[in-house]
């Protein structure tokens, strides 16, 4: 740990009045000799919490909308089954809409590295109370604290990682991808073990196994935390004065009472929660632009870049809106719908989470190679995000032949397929997004960014949930007209966002 942090964590360059002043080359300079796989040696740590810290949230959202409309006497909690996809997808976007929490204790108050820490561990706790509270209690306040975590985990983690590597590293996106199996490998096994654990023992089971597996993440941070993370994520750009720190939790606390007490009484119904999550998304993502791109502390250059990001930004949305029902309609599909016949065995339908992350461990290091043999050569980020969404967009046209068909009809090999689609689309937007945030970032507000950017994730994951409640497969005409309208929509999107690539590329200046 670098010497030049003093005791409250904060490192005395932070309070330079002009932080793009700050060398940035620092953090990735601590351990430049130790190599993982050609990067630096604190991308295996966070490759490794990040894992398990995905373990636990894939395994338990796997099993999360079941467990909401299931019946009672089948181990769930009985709701309808419109009002528990919206919840799925406003709890994910939930997740990511914390990020803006983790942003702002990460830039004011602990650093980015210190938050990872407490968050990991408020992660762990949520899936405990899941585990062993019962009924709307433990739901309550197990997604709360696993939202809050999680949220902390993705934003600081990634912040992190990125101050471990300089603008101009050419491994940076290679390194991302890397971190990205990581994650994958936590959403391959999560599902598998956690359907697995549910079958045996029940929900609460299945959401006992999530909270070893973040135990497990979190020992291995801790002894891994001084000898390869050094300096990175120590500093804390822009320190809230002490003085401010009583009206922030006071306010905090009022406006989780007031939700609470909206939801509690029925003036907020559980159908509108993905759409509520989602506007807030969108506004809290205006606002933080509009914050960063006024404030004096970001340069013309970097002000240049915000705009070049607002395309990748509503790419993201469209993107991720289709991604992530994964969790809400294609959960239903295969529920209903899909032959899980699996040579003899029945196979739970939350299983289907773990096709997509099979395919990103096996493709991730082929696109990590594939950008760094290309180098400077390899497409620019707005082609990469406009392909994504064509691919994306026509993987849905894949289920019109099987539109209106009886129960458990679809083939399995379907849904392979239309995975190993979302996979390759995911690649060419997800960890590049991630990157391209922190290349993007002002140094005054590096978390912050990334808090821009989770909240594009934030709004298609909280429509996700949206596009739930127009899902109809008992209808083959409403069906037909769900997959046909959304694919050609993302399509579009896709073929504005690549017609708009030198525009792009001159806002982002040398920044690809």
């Amino acid at each position: 740990m670098s010497t030049d942090i003093t005791n409250d964590g904060v490192s005395p360059e932070s309070t330079d009045p002009h932080p793009e002043s700050v060398a940035t080359d620092t953090p990735q300079d601590t351990h430049k000799d130790r190599q993982f796989f050609g990067q630096p040696w604190g991308l295996a740590n966070l490759f490794g919490v990040e894992m398990w810290e995905r373990f636990s949230f894939y395994g338990m959202q796997s099993i999360l909308a079941f467990y909401l409309y299931y019946s009672v006497t089948d181990g769930g909690l009985g709701m309808d089954q419109a009002a528990a996809l919206s919840i799925v997808g406003a709890y994910g976007g939930f997740v990511y809409m914390t990020s803006l929490i983790a942003s702002f204790l990460a830039d004011r108050v602990f650093g980015s590295e210190r938050t990872l820490f407490y968050s990991a561990v408020i992660v762990m706790i949520g899936h405990l109370a899941l585990a062993l509270i019962p009924d709307y209690a433990g739901l309550s306040i197990g997604l709360v604290l696993i939202g809050l975590g999680s949220g902390g985990v993705k934003t600081a983690a990634q912040v992190v990682l990125g101050q471990l590597y300089s603008h101009t590293d050419t491994r940076r996106d290679a390194g991302f991808s890397i971190f990205y199996m990581g994650v994958n490998i936590g959403g391959l096994f999560g599902p598998l073990i956690t359907n697995a654990i549910w079958g045996w023992g029940g929900f609460h089971w299945g959401f006992g196994i999530a909270a070893f597996g973040m135990a497990l993440g979190l020992i291995q941070y801790v002894a891994m935390r001084k000898t390869t993370i050094g300096a990175a994520g120590h500093d804390v750009p822009n320190p809230l004065p002490k003085s401010q720190y009583a009206p922030w939790i006071i306010g905090a606390i009022v406006v989780v009472a007031v939700v609470v007490a909206l939801v509690a009484t029925g003036i907020i119904k559980l159908e509108w929660l993905s759409n509520i999550t989602a506007f807030f998304a969108l506004v809290a993502a205006i606002a933080l632009l509009v914050q960063m791109y006024t404030s004096p502390l970001t340069t013309p250059k970097e002000k240049s870049r915000l705009l070049g990001f607002i395309p990748m930004f509503i790419g993201g949305v469209l993107f991720f809106a289709i991604f992530q029902t994964q969790f809400t309609v294609l959960a239903v599909y295969s529920d209903a719908r899909l032959d899980r016949n699996f040579f003899g065995i029945d196979l739970p339908p939350g299983l289907i989470n773990s096709f997509n992350p099979i395919f990103i461990i096996v493709f991730s290091g082929v696109f990590a190679t594939l950008w760094t043999k290309l180098g400077s050569k390899q497409w620019s980020t707005a082609v990469k995000f406009g392909v994504a969404n064509i691919i994306i967009g026509c993987a849905l046209f894949f289920f019109l032949p099987f539109a209106g068909g009886e129960a458990n009809s679809t083939p399995l090999a379907l849904i392979i397929w239309v995975y190993f689609l979302f996979t390759i689309a995911e690649l060419l937007l997800s960890p590049v997004g991630n990157s391209l945030a922190t290349k993007v970032a002002p140094e005054a507000f590096q978390s912050r960014m990334f808090a821009v950017w989770l909240m594009a994730v934030s709004m298609g994951t909280s429509l996700s949930g949206t596009l739930g409640g127009y899902y109809d497969p008992t209808d083959a005409g409403a069906e037909r007209t769900f997959f046909i309208t959304v694919g050609v929509a993302t399509i579009i999107i896709g073929v504005v966002i690549i017609a708009f690539k030198n525009w792009v590329l001159k806002k982002f200046i040398d920044v690809r």
